[in-house]
């Protein structure tokens, strides 16, 4: 079964940049046919895919977020990669990483064992 763990600062200051690493082991980033992506909620708030990478290494992101957002990989370490930029407080969320056959909305907002357990991040000052 895969694992993922999303790793990364818990406190970023408004204007800087995120940057969130996903770590996947029992698995492969070139497997097809397989997205690989990152989503958030914040508090109070439902989940929200951000953009994904898939096994080819070809990005997908949100149309809302595509000006902000970048997402790269390292197969040989096993992990992909979130970058934020021009954070405000409204991006403090918790953020996962997940592997999926799809990219649908139904698949993006049902966590299941295919998802990492989530990492707390606050904008702040």
């Amino acid at each position: 079964q895969v694992q993922l763990q999303e790793s990364g600062p818990g406190l970023v200051k408004p204007s800087q940049t995120l940057s969130l690493t996903c770590t996947v082991s029992r698995g492969s980033l070139t497997a097809a046919f397989y997205y690989w992506s990152w989503i958030r909620q914040p508090p109070g708030k439902g989940l929200e895919w951000m953009g994904a990478i898939d096994y080819s290494g070809s990005t997908y992101y949100n149309p809302s977020l595509k000006s902000r957002t970048s997402i790269s990989r390292d197969t040989s370490k096993k992990q992909f990669t979130l970058q934020l930029n021009s954070v405000t407080p409204e991006d403090t969320a918790v953020y996962y990483c997940a592997r999926t056959l799809d990219l649908s909305k139904a698949t993006m907002t049902s966590p299941n064992r295919d998802w990492g357990q989530g990492t707390q991040v606050t904008v702040s000052s």
